[in-house]
């Protein structure tokens, strides 16, 4: 059983930053996956960044150059540093984890690919 808790939202002019924190309280292996995803109102919930257990991360394209996914030197740490937010980001941000040793290039930002979820964690840009 693994049990992520994300936070660190809140809510912030455009422009602005704020630091989200996802925390593993449970069981985790070392090579799992982690992401960070994001869900809106009346849409599907979209990938917006994940980091294997090297280090290596992938950004979903509207992030990418503002959003910046890192480990803590706990390995049960996950961070996701946001700049110059946008009204677009506002959205419920999840922390999500796999196990499994190995993910595709593309589903590491696919959700349906991830098992593990934190209860997320809001976060508002004000235009």
């Amino acid at each position: 059983q693994v049990q992520l808790v994300e936070s660190g939202g809140g809510s912030v002019q455009a422009g602005g930053s704020l630091r989200l924190s996802c925390v593993v309280s449970a069981y985790t292996s070392t090579n799992y996956y982690m992401g960070w995803f994001r869900q809106v109102p009346g849409q599907k919930r979209e990938g917006v960044a994940s980091i294997d257990r090297d280090g290596g991360s992938t950004y979903g394209d509207s992030v990418k150059g503002r959003f910046t996914i890192s480990k803590g030197n706990a390995e049960n740490t996950l961070w996701l540093q946001m700049n110059n937010l946008k009204p677009e980001d506002t959205a419920m941000y999840y922390c999500a984890a796999d196990l499994t040793p190995f993910k595709t290039y593309s589903a590491r930002l696919r959700p349906e690919t991830y098992p593990y979820w934190g209860q997320g964690t809001q976060v508002t840009v004000s235009s």
